[in-house]
């Protein structure tokens, strides 16, 4: 996607107010901390994707060495530490509430695996979400971040599968294979299964990513039909975006 602002994406009044209250409320005590940040989770999916899934939380991502200011911040914001009411890991997130609303900040991944650095602050397209001018973290960082999430009670491959489908000419493969590093397997399980889900539609990435990665080429299928079919054995609901 380019880095040029994309102004009112059609999902953003399905935030509702009160919610959204409490994110402009924090997005000025950061600013006026003078805290660089760009935001990910559902939001930055819903910037590549097209689609919104409130999740009822915003997640900050900002430099390790912004952590203190930025729980400063958001205590002046009206948030309080979510530790009180369900724990969580704080080296690598702060979690912040009030009411059902959640704000995370987050300087690194859970699993420790990489920390935030400038890339994930810079390179994301900026939008405008209610008058907001605000920067989505790059899609490469996003389904980086997303291919650890293959939990026992959690998965995040059918969002890393929506992001290649809706944004596969706009992914920098070599920078998100570089940030990958020895775990390119990773992406590489997650190509497979997205040639199988959408056969139609895998053809589209280079042959030179597949190559890196030492997969088969996808034969040229123009069946949608088979598309269709083969996501139905996993979920009944529509898999991907309807091209307008």
């Amino acid at each position: 996607m380019s880095p040029a602002a994309i102004v009112q994406p059609d999902w953003q009044m399905r935030i509702p107010d009160s919610e959204w209250a409490v994110y402009s409320r924090v997005i000025r005590e950061i600013r006026l901390a003078g805290i660089r940040f760009a935001f990910g989770g559902a939001f930055a999916t819903a910037v590549y994707t097209h689609q919104l899934r409130n999740t009822k939380d915003f997640d900050f991502y900002i430099l390790p060495a912004d952590r203190e200011r930025m729980e400063q911040a958001l205590t002046r914001a009206g948030l309080h530490d979510h530790f009180e009411r369900l724990s969580y890991d704080r080296n690598w997130i702060y979690r912040a509430s009030q009411d059902d609303v959640i704000v995370d900040a987050i300087w690194q991944m859970a699993n420790y695996r990489a920390q935030v650095d400038e890339q994930w602050l810079a390179r994301g397209p900026e939008i405008v979400i209610r008058g907001e001018a605000l920067r989505a973290i790059p899609i490469e960082e996003l389904i980086w971040s997303k291919l650890y999430v293959l939990q026992r009670e959690r998965c995040d491959w059918t969002d890393v599968f929506k992001l290649i489908d809706a944004q596969t000419a706009s992914i920098d493969w070599d920078h998100l294979l570089d940030r990958l590093a020895d775990d390119a397997p990773l992406l590489a399980g997650a190509l497979e299964v997205y040639s199988w889900l959408a056969p139609d539609r895998a053809g589209r990435i280079e042959q030179r990513v597949w190559e890196r990665l030492r997969l088969p080429y996808p034969t040229l299928i123009t069946n949608s039909e088979l598309s269709r079919a083969r996501a139905d054995l996993l979920d009944s609901r529509p898999w991907f975006r309807t091209p307008e």
